[in-house]
């Protein structure tokens, strides 16, 4: 596992991996990035592991970019129900379990996505996903970023995210391309 050596430039709130109890970690501190995928990086410090959510790159020296236009920008007509759940799937690999350098849907985390009209010309999401441990305390902080990364697609109203752990994940939801990428294929 490579990894970028920092030093952060100033105090910085992290999720400890894989408990996901913030803390803070303090300027003058030495980080190794072990993992930046989707926005977020996860760092060792003083031996333990950490996620850095990426308004906070700055932290790391690292200038803060702009979310991704494609995400952002207003769409130059009505999104058709196909074109949105595309941009759907999309936005969802791009979401990343701190531990494992693959995105979520490839772990076959995400077991479900609804898409549901408003009547305003909105749409709500309703996604139902799991984490590849019950016990991992990062789960609310993956839920999180789903959210808050299908919650800037446009028309999109609300994203309810529900972790839920039936049938249980194993590695067999994995993608190939995960299964290669982590060296669980033989």
């Amino acid at each position: 596992m490579s990894s970028e050596q920092k030093i952060l430039t100033r105090d910085v709130e992290a999720s400890v991996v894989p408990i996901g109890t913030k803390v803070t970690l303090q300027k003058g501190e030495t980080a190794h990035i072990t993992q930046s995928l989707g926005g977020t990086y996860t760092v060792i410090v003083n031996g333990n592991m950490f996620r850095i959510e990426s308004k906070d790159a700055d932290a790391l020296g690292i200038e803060i970019k702009a979310a991704p236009a494609a995400t952002t920008a207003a769409p130059t007509g009505p999104m058709t129900q196909e074109q949105l759940e595309k941009k759907v799937w999309e936005s969802l690999k791009t979401c990343y379990d701190p531990e494992i350098p693959v995105n979520i849907v490839d772990l076959g985390l995400v077991y479900a996505c609804a898409v549901t009209p408003e009547p305003d010309g909105t749409r709500k999401l309703s996604v139902s996903m799991t984490l590849t441990a019950p016990g991992c305390g990062m789960g609310e902080v993956l839920v999180r970023d789903v959210r808050e990364k299908l919650e800037l697609i446009p028309t999109v109203s609300k994203a309810d995210v529900q972790l839920v752990f039936d049938p249980p994940w194993s590695q067999a939801m994995m993608s190939d391309a995960a299964k290669l990428q982590t060296g669980m294929m033989w």
